[in-house]
């Protein structure tokens, strides 16, 4: 109930008000049963805004310690992420991967439509990177669809590292359902697995727009850290020997 009275009557309205965002393809959305909404990931107001401009409820998996704080701030961050479409991991599976899968399951099960990010973190250069299998697992154990879609602009009005950027009109676009019935049986099967993912995620670039890169983005923000770091240490050291010449003279 406070997931509706957010979306239609508190936070919804108030954030259609300010950045009146579009979306595309939004019949493409099913009305009932369960779906995949595998997204690109931009920016953390995705999960706010992709959300709106379907009429279904859009459930997110989210680190159990959200949901576990105590007093007052605790009861009321598990009524906001709770209302805002957020469920926690099973962790009784021993991994949060595994206990992922293990809560979306059961979600699906239940006829609800579940987001996912197959890139497992934000992009932090607006960049597309390399998907994560959970996604074509996730839809091979619970036999259905997957529906591309891409986020856009969600980076200018919350870049990374920022809690707010510039103003910008936030769209969604909703690609066909991806049908893997093909591949019934075959989740164990991890060439299968990434053709499946790979597939997903060519149609969320071609949505998008986005420049595809062939990496994880996990690996690529650790790669731009240590190129920053080197940067700097070379910048340091230049800044040394312009010091140390400017004695010499």
């Amino acid at each position: 109930m406070f997931y509706w009275f957010l979306k239609f009557l508190a936070l919804g309205p108030l954030l259609k008000l300010i950045f009146r965002p579009w979306a595309e393809g939004t019949e493409n959305v099913p009305r009932e049963g369960a779906v995949i909404l595998a997204s690109n990931h931009l920016s953390y107001s995705d999960w706010l805004f992709m959300p709106l401009v379907i009429p279904r409820r859009v459930t997110f998996v989210a680190k159990a310690e959200y949901f576990e704080g105590v007093g007052l701030k605790g009861w009321l961050q598990r009524r906001f992420f709770s209302g805002a479409g957020q469920v926690p991991i099973d962790r009784s599976s021993g991994t949060a991967a595994a206990g992922a899968i293990r809560t979306q399951l059961r979600l699906l099960s239940e006829g609800e439509v579940c987001g996912i990010y197959p890139e497992g973190t934000r992009s932090h250069d607006g960049r597309l990177y390399r998907g994560r299998t959970g996604v074509a697992r996730l839809a091979l154990e619970a036999k259905v669809p997957v529906i591309p879609v891409a986020v856009i602009n969600t980076d200018v009005i919350a870049p990374p590292g920022k809690i707010i950027g510039r103003y910008a009109r936030p769209g969604v676009r909703f690609g066909k359902p991806l049908d893997f019935s093909r591949y019934e049986g075959m989740q164990d099967d991890r060439f299968i697995l990434r053709a499946i993912t790979d597939e997903i995620m060519y149609e969320i670039m071609r949505l998008s727009g986005q420049e595809y890169v062939d990496m994880y983005a996990t690996d690529a923000k650790r790669l731009a850290k240590e190129q920053e770091k080197q940067a700097a240490r070379e910048r340091a050291r230049a800044e040394a020997e312009e010091v140390i010449d400017e004695i010499a003279d």
